[in-house]
């Protein structure tokens, strides 16, 4: 493949732009009622949008394999969406005009450099739809494009499939959870005979079911097994917020730390490390609860190394290393965001509402057990989560040279 089979051509002229527009608040809901509604970057997953926000009315749609691309700060971010989408003012649609969205999406991650210069040279600067139109590629003919979107999509496939496999041992996590510590029906065996007498055959049914003994907690929680406390969190885990250190230690060369002001770069499970900084104030460690604190509220994912922690970040570490039974515990409490950020999704949380959490705590021999069991869900999926960065590495190597022909395909055959 070589330079002869490329010519220039503007975005205008292979795609259509849809720059998004708000609709009213009142048409919002979180139940699912109408279509996905997508704001910015915070709503971004890997590749395709994650959907927490819907509305029954919408100015602007996206279609399903259209790219979907902020359009404010921070500029140039892409997903794809998975199907018709509402779109708000700070994201854009952009459809190919020949049915080459794939190749299109590629193409701009190659050049998004480029598109952000345009955004006057700033990550926080905005971009409109005239600048986006006029952007020049040089793109090869459409049965090269339709290659270069098949070899680069195979590595996309195989993150989705992993990301798939992550979700899948986070439900299985999530399940045995509310059968242990929701619905107390651990297993008998793990109490003593006189708080849950056992017949034979019987050890391994579920402690409610199998008679075990409940006495009131004096709490909202109500009846708890003989020997659970209810506890606020500062009595069973440590709790860090953060601080952003000034933005001239900031930098994109691995400099120092990766630094984390908000959920921006959260990804499914663990963050992606892309700002770091050569100082900082307030540290997550490896293996760490990572809380938004600040809109939107209630967000979660695992700090897989140090990283320093923004204002809109807390690090939460449990006080006897109990971390998977922790963020199990956060998951249950916060199924729905924002739900402690005083009512409103655009409110942040303080220090002293997360210590006065309070939570069921069990016998430790039960939580050691549980946290023997589950730690091991978690570490596969932190190996899968490795598995995908490398993956996702190779792939962005490749993006750019098979896309401006640096690297040559095999004649087609």
């Amino acid at each position: 493949m070589t330079m002869a089979t490329f010519q220039k051509v503007k975005l205008g002229d292979i795609a259509e732009i849809i720059m998004g527009q708000s609709p009213e608040s009142k048409y919002y809901n979180e139940t699912g009622n109408g279509l996905p509604f997508f704001q910015g970057v915070k709503d971004f997953g890997e590749k395709y949008p994650i959907e927490t926000k819907w509305t029954t009315y919408a100015n602007k749609v996206a279609n399903t394999k259209d790219i979907l691309f902020s359009v404010r700060a921070p500029v140039g971010e892409m997903n794809v969406a998975n199907k018709k989408s509402a779109l708000g003012r700070g994201v854009c649609a952009i459809r190919s005009k020949i049915n080459q969205g794939d190749f299109l999406y590629f193409l701009l991650r190659a050049n998004i450099k480029k598109i952000i210069n345009l955004g006057n040279g700033s990550v926080y600067d905005a971009i409109n739809k005239p600048i986006l139109e006029k952007i020049e590629f040089f793109v090869p003919d459409i049965p090269i494009q339709a290659r270069i979107a098949s070899i680069l999509s195979a590595y996309d496939d195989l993150i989705e499939n992993n990301e798939k496999r992550i979700k899948a041992l986070e439900e299985m996590a999530q399940l045995l959870y509310t059968e242990w510590f929701v619905k107390f029906e651990f297993p008998v065996s793990l109490c003593h005979p006189e708080v849950a007498p056992a017949t034979e055959g019987s050890r391994l049914l579920g402690y409610k079911s199998n008679g075990g003994k409940m006495v009131d907690s004096g709490t909202e929680y109500g009846m708890v097994p003989v020997g659970w406390v209810v506890k606020k969190l500062k009595e069973i885990a440590n709790l860090i917020m953060g601080q952003s250190p000034t933005s001239d230690n900031y930098n994109f060369e691995n400099q120092g730390f990766p630094f984390h002001q908000g959920v921006t770069d959260f990804g499914y499970k663990y963050p992606i490390n892309r700002v770091y900084s050569i100082a900082g104030n307030k540290f997550a460690e490896n293996g760490d609860l990572l809380f938004s604190v600040r809109a939107p509220v209630g967000y979660m994912n695992i700090a897989n190394k140090k990283i320093i922690l923004g204002r809109g970040l807390s690090a939460i570490r449990h006080k006897k290393g109990w971390q998977s039974l922790l963020y199990l515990m956060f998951d249950k409490k916060f199924t729905e965001k924002d739900m402690i950020g005083n009512g409103a999704i655009y409110k942040s949380v303080t220090k002293a509402e997360l210590e006065n959490l309070s939570f069921v705590v069990p016998t430790e021999y039960v939580a050691e057990y549980f946290e023997d069991i589950i730690s091991a869900y978690f570490q596969e999926m932190e190996k899968i989560t490795v598995s995908n960065i490398i993956l996702s590495k190779t792939r962005d190597l490749l993006i750019p040279q098979l896309v401006t022909g640096k690297r040559e395909l095999k004649k087609l055959t």
